[in-house]
């Protein structure tokens, strides 16, 4: 019986039900993590890192532990969703606090040396003009006005003399004319869409008899792509293919797994991203020089192909599909196995751990 050691305190909770769940089965087997690494294919040291939850577990390795130790494959599976979307979140945080820090440490860095010459002329000036701006409780306040009160400048007045300023420059909320501007825009946006929406009616009326499709002709899916993507997300539909999907941002939280399949020790799938409108090909567990393809269907269909250099794990770049089950991936190993992904239709598949 394997002693275990504590898992990490921050550790996320679903990660950390998932960790135990894993444990649990591994103990109720009786074996060993030599055993279990002989069983499942994968090696001992991977084992190690996935039962202490120091690395998630791929889901063919999730899968493999189920089918040795007689568990239900889907419900095992369903906790690696809720665990693989949690580990997700946590490295996502983890991402934004560095490069938080990154620019705290070079904000500081450069706050050493202080402004230039020129640019404490040109703060001289327009403190002059009275455009000038302080820094108050880490907030900039203009100098003609402060927000909730009467005008300042660094000058005294008698309290006896008018402020006209008030009389030659109307005050407007922060907001106003942005909001009337916004109005505007979205107005003529509107009207605009409409024109196209009754110009596709009259095209689309003109073609063909009651509205029917000419005999002969293929409908095919659209690839262009969500009208607006997410911020970090740099492409959609076309422009993704032959990008690569971590650079675009298309994976991640983005992207789903639309077909999967084992091909000796490998876990090959078809990753899906509905923000991009593309599709890949992504191996984990393999060994440098496994190759593999994802390939489109339809008229016009493109494929990329892709080779692991290094590492256990690697992708294809992407091509452009209108839906999850028009791409498929293959995968040649070093060893001479080869296998295709199978589509998943019976149950809605979830992101992977690095996209």
């Amino acid at each position: 019986m394997p002693r275990w050691r504590a898992l990490p305190e921050e550790l996320d909770p679903q990660v950390r039900e998932f960790a135990e769940q894993l444990r649990r089965l591994v103990e109720r087997s009786g074996m060993s993590i030599a055993a279990v690494a002989d069983r499942t294919g994968y090696s001992k040291t991977s084992w190690e890192r996935y039962l202490n939850g120091r690395l998630l577990p791929p889901r063919g390795a999730a899968e493999a532990l189920a089918e040795a130790t007689g568990t239900d494959v889907g419900h095992l599976g369903t906790m690696w969703e809720l665990a693989e979307r949690a580990w997700s979140r946590s490295e996502l945080r983890h991402d934004v606090t560095m490069e938080a820090v990154r620019v705290a440490e070079a904000r500081a860095a450069l706050g050493e040396f202080g402004p230039p010459p020129g640019e404490r002329r040109g703060a001289g000036e327009r403190a002059a003009r009275g455009e000038g701006a302080r820094e108050e409780d880490g907030k900039v306040r203009t100098a003609l006005r402060s927000e909730g009160g009467p005008p300042r400048t660094g000058l005294p007045r008698s309290p006896d003399s008018p402020d006209v300023r008030d009389r030659a420059i109307p005050f407007r909320a922060p907001g106003q004319g942005r909001s009337r501007r916004n109005t505007v825009l979205f107005a003529v946006g509107a009207v605009g869409a409409l024109f196209v929406a009754v110009a596709g009616v009259l095209l689309l009326g003109a073609d063909g008899e009651d509205g029917k499709v000419p005999q002969g002709a293929v409908a095919t899916p659209s690839v262009s792509g969500p009208a607006t993507v997410p911020a970090g997300v740099k492409c959609a539909g076309g422009a993704c293919s032959g990008k690569d999907p971590e650079e675009m941002g298309c994976g991640g939280s983005h992207a789903t797994t639309a077909g999967s399949a084992t091909v000796g020790t490998s876990y090959l799938e078809v990753r899906y991203s509905k923000v991009c409108g593309a599709a890949w090909a992504r191996i984990t567990q393999a060994v440098p020089g496994d190759a593999l393809r994802i390939s489109g269907t339809g008229a016009g269909a493109r494929a990329e192909s892709g080779t692991v250099e290094r590492g256990t794990d690697g992708h294809t770049r992407m091509i452009a599909v209108g839906e999850p089950g028009q791409a498929s991936a293959c995968a040649t190993l070093m060893s001479g196995r080869k296998g295709c992904t199978l589509p998943r239709a019976s149950a809605p598949a979830q992101p992977g751990p690095t996209g």
